[in-house]
């Protein structure tokens, strides 16, 4: 299954009582870094969630291609990489065996080959077969990132990428960006980190209570952003 572009039409999502997302409209296409901001609850991680097929919405619609979550099914979600709060990692095994163990499910081929690859990218080459559970946060963060794109999603989906990672992390995790970029994945990256996502944005969407309330296409340096986050975030 392929598809290149992703489109919220009308999303809301209700949690009870409350409204974490409000008729939100959004297309992003293949080929383009889309930054996502926000305070704190104004729905980012629920619209992500959303895209990630791990929430259903309340109302309105979401489209990959032509595709719905339902209609794509399992072969939609193998097309997606996923990093958020919760790495997906388990403590007790090595880097090396949580990709193997991510890469089975997804039925990869050359899975070996594949694993050197994820952990030479992401610094860990020393201490491969050394137990999650005494990881750095910089380093569980820098593999949860090679697991999300492990099977090579066309719609990668970043909550929060740049935590934990010292300069030189965030320097090569912006490296991985422009290069899934150039590859043509979807890239949607939440993130409170202006100046580390500044210069790297094809799209800036900001998102305030619930409400899509800024969305336009562009690069945007740190100064634009600091400008663009006060005017419509506060």
């Amino acid at each position: 299954m392929d598809f290149t572009s992703l489109t919220f039409t009308d999303v809301s999502r209700n949690f009870g009582r409350r409204r974490a997302l409000n008729k939100a409209s959004l297309q992003c296409h293949a080929g383009q870094i889309v930054a996502l901001l926000g305070p704190n609850g104004a729905g980012k991680s629920t619209l992500l969630s959303i895209a990630a097929t791990l929430l259903e919405p309340s109302s309105g619609e979401i489209r990959y291609g032509s595709d719905s979550a339902r209609s794509g099914g399992a072969a939609l979600r193998g097309r997606i990489g996923l990093l958020g709060h919760d790495l997906y990692l388990y403590p007790e095994l090595s880097a090396a065996e949580n990709l193997r163990f991510f890469g089975q499910i997804y039925r990869l081929p050359d899975i070996e080959r594949r694993i050197e690859a994820s952990i030479d990218r992401a610094g860990l080459s020393q201490r491969r077969d050394d137990p999650v559970a005494g990881y750095s946060r910089g380093m569980r963060q820098r593999l949860a990132l090679e697991r999300a794109l492990l099977h090579d999603p066309r719609l990668v989906l970043l909550d929060e990428p740049f935590t934990g990672l010292d300069r030189g992390g965030a320097i090569a995790l912006g490296a991985e960006l422009a290069a899934l970029r150039d590859g043509g994945a979807i890239v949607v990256v939440v993130t409170h980190d202006l100046e580390a996502i500044a210069g790297r944005t094809d799209q800036v969407a900001i998102l305030r209570r619930g409400q899509l309330v800024f969305e336009e296409r562009g690069a945007y340096d740190y100064e634009q952003l600091k400008d663009l986050y006060h005017r419509h975030a506060n």
